[in-house]
This record gives C-alpha cells, sequence and structure tokens, in this order.
C-alpha cells in the first residue's frame, strides 16, 4: 500500500552531496514511486497491512557528480546482510582476491580488518591466508555468530573519526560492499583512515554504477543503496577523505568497482626550514656589506613580500622597487616597506639592488646593469642568492 504520508521519512533525507556537500541538480535524474521499503526485511503475511512504499528520488551532486538518493537510510544500513556469499563462485573469488592481496603487500603476519564483516563469511576466507585477521559489525546477532564460529569480531560501527577500533592501529581493513549504504561516507571513511598504521592499505568494493548506466539496468535502484559510484566517483572519494588510490579496476562480471588504497602520507618539509635558514644566512651576509639601509628590493611579489617578512627585512631595506603601477605608492603588508616606482633610484640612491622578481630575475638585472653600471646586484634564485655585479 503506498501512503501519502511517506513524505515525512523523507525529511530526514539530504539535499547536498553526502561526500562533498555540494547542492544536487535542480532535478532529480530518476524518481521512482512506491518502491520497497526495504530490500532485506520482506513483510510477513501480518505485516502486509502496515507496509508501505516508498519514493526514491535518484540525484546528482553538481560538484562531485556522484549519483546518489536524497532519501535517508533504511534503519538497518549499519548491518551487512550478505547472500551471494554463500556462491562458491563468490567464495573461489574471494580466495584468490584475497591471496593475492596478502601476497602482493606482504600482509600475512599483519593484523587486517574487515569493516562491516556480517556473518564472517568472508572473514573466515581471508583468514586462511592472513594469520591476523579480526572484523567489525554492527550486528549483535552477527557479531556472536562470528564468535561462536571462532572468527575475531567485535561489536561496533564506524560513525566517526574519532571512533576508536578495538585492537588498533591495523596495517590493513578491507570493506566490501558496504560503503554504498552509508549516509555519512566520509565519517566512516575518516574513522578507517585514523585506526590504521601509517602504511595502512585497504581494498574497498562497491557496485559498478558504470555498467549499470551502460546496460540501463533501471531495477538496480534500491533504498538500502544510497550512493552509487563510478571509477571516477569512488576515486574522488577516496582522494578526499586522506587515501591514495593504487589501483582501481572493474571486477565480477563488470559488477564491481575494487579499489585498493593506501593512507596519504603527510608531507614532508622539515628541510624547508634548514633551506630558508640556509637563504637568510646569505641575504644577512650580503646585506652586511652595506651601511645605512642603502639596499633596495626589485619586485613586489608574493616570494618577495614572505621573504621580507621571514628574514624580517623591514629595518634594512630603504624600499621595494615595482614596476606595476597598481603597486607604486603602497607598502608591505606587515612590515610596511614603500613600494615605489624605478624612477626613485634617481632621486633616492641606494648601493645594492637584490632582485627578486622569479622568471623575469634576469631581464630586470639587465636593464639596471644598462642604467647604472656601478650598482651592486644580486639574484635572489631558488638555488641561494647569486651575485651579478659588484
Amino acid at each position: 500500500m503506498f501512503r501519502s504520508d511517506m513524505n515525512r521519512d523523507r525529511l530526514m533525507g539530504t539535499s547536498t552531496c553526502r561526500v562533498c556537500g555540494n547542492e544536487f541538480f535542480d532535478e532529480p535524474l530518476l524518481r521512482y514511486h512506491n518502491m520497497p521499503k526495504s530490500a532485506q526485511f520482506l513483510p510477513d503475511a501480518e505485516s502486509l497491512g502496515s507496509d508501505y512504499g516508498v519514493e526514491l528520488d535518484v540525484c546528482q551532486c553538481s560538484g562531485c557528480g556522484l549519483v546518489q538518493l536524497s532519501n535517508p537510510p533504511v534503519h538497518y544500513y549499519k548491518e551487512v546482510i550478505r547472500s551471494s556469499a554463500v556462491s562458491q563462485a563468490m567464495t573461489d573469488f574471494r580466495k584468490k582476491q584475497f591471496r593475492d592481496f596478502v601476497k602482493k603487500y606482504s600482509l600475512r603476519r599483519k593484523k587486517i580488518i574487515e569493516i562491516g564483516c556480517g556473518r564472517g563469511e568472508y572473514l573466515s576466507i581471508i583468514g586462511e591466508f592472513a594469520d591476523f585477521a579480526y572484523g567489525l559489525e554492527s550486528s549483535e546477532q552477527s557479531v556472536e555468530q562470528c564468535k561462536k564460529n571462532g572468527l575475531n569480531v567485535a561489536a561496533g560501527f564506524v560513525e566517526s573519526a574519532d571512533y576508536k577500533i578495538s585492537h588498533n592501529p591495523y596495517d590493513a581493513f578491507y570493506m566490501l560492499n558496504f560503503l554504498e549504504h552509508l549516509p555519512e561516507p566520509n565519517a566512516t571513511l575518516r574513522g578507517i583512515y585514523n585506526n590504521m598504521t601509517d602504511e595502512g592499505i585497504g581494498l574497498i568494493e562497491v557496485p559498478n554504477f558504470d555498467m549499470i548506466l551502460k546496460n540501463k539496468l533501471f531495477s538496480e535502484f534500491i533504498i538500502d543503496h544510497l550512493l552509487y559510484f563510478t571509477k571516477d566517483t569512488l576515486i574522488s572519494t577516496l582522494l578526499l577523505n586522506g587515501y591514495d588510490v593504487l589501483d582501481c579496476k572493474v571486477e565480477w562480471y563488470d559488477y564491481i568497482i575494487s579499489a585498493v588504497v593506501r593512507k596519504k602520507k603527510k608531507a614532508e618539509m622539515a628541510d624547508f626550514y634548514k633551506y630558508q635558514n640556509q637563504i637568510k644566512d646569505e641575504v644577512d651576509i650580503y646585506l652586511s656589506r652595506f651601511q645605512n639601509k642603502k639596499v633596495a628590493i626589485w619586485g613586489a611579489s608574493h616570494q618577495a613580500l614572505s621573504i621580507i617578512s621571514l628574514f624580517n627585512l623591514s629595518e634594512r631595506i630603504a624600499y621595494i622597487i615595482d614596476s606595476a603601477t597598481f603597486k607604486q605608492n603602497k607598502f608591505t603588508p606587515a612590515t610596511h616597506i614603500p613600494i615605489v616606482p624605478p624612477d626613485k633610484l634617481y632621486s633616492e640612491p641606494v648601493d645594492a639592488i637584490i632582485v627578486m622578481a622569479a622568471g623575469y630575475a634576469d631581464e630586470v638585472a639587465n636593464i639596471i646593469r644598462q642604467k647604472f653600471d656601478k650598482m651592486n646586484i644580486s639574484i635572489l634564485r631558488s638555488f641561494g642568492l647569486e651575485i651579478i655585479q659588484s
């Protein structure tokens, strides 16, 4: 029975992308009426009177392009319910997949966790290839079943970035056909990230929306699946949440997108300080040759403005020369050194000029040499301070 008051449920949905936060395009791509409100919990004879259909709005993000339902999630979205896992063909596929994954990334003696392990259908398989296999599952009944089968499974659901999984950190994780169910995928992906070692690696699978589009599989839209990933939108989602994507391919008769990810490493920039101090020392030595602020800088670029601040040059530079008229008669931010036109060199001469004009540095130095043949000239290049004329 279709109920007109079902719209109260839709109020719990979303009008913005669940991944990037941008607005949906104005109109849904598709709108289906009187659709099953669950693909897992089927009504029996006694509950038919209270069963009703729901409206599905298939929307697309105007930013990242991810196709998704605007509907709220089903009440059991944290639980993993599998039917295909009992298939012999799927079991054989998983065995080869897990064997290759463990071997390629040397995970035999490492800690691996399955996020959303259901009743342990896949966890028992990967346990054949990895010595320390763990699982996390929201359903208490499923957790109990896993424990009866001798599997190391904890009850829980990664619902936030600061969620702590027992026995963390882990060297690897896998999450198979679970991400598409989640109303807040970023929170889960970030939470997993924060429970991994620095070299943590992962295997993530979702249904392949490219295949759905290609074959016009209109019946693939169900309320259980909120997110419909293509390879591009899966990769962008993973990148957004701190993962480098090492591999992303289509498998299982084109039905699955399988991505191997690694935690994105923090950029190593400690050498920036070392290099900054090196250049500063060179500039200090050069400026010490000239007294009474008889030095100018040519170029009010953003690099020059930064260097002036970082090197504390406000008391050591007479003025900044720049040919751009919109910069002239202004001052450098924070350090308040006047910015002047080139003619200032005639009315208020200096003994030396440091050229900080990036790609125009040699051109500027030649102009100075032509007009002031006795001027001390240096260029601040990427490798250090180069004295051109002294």
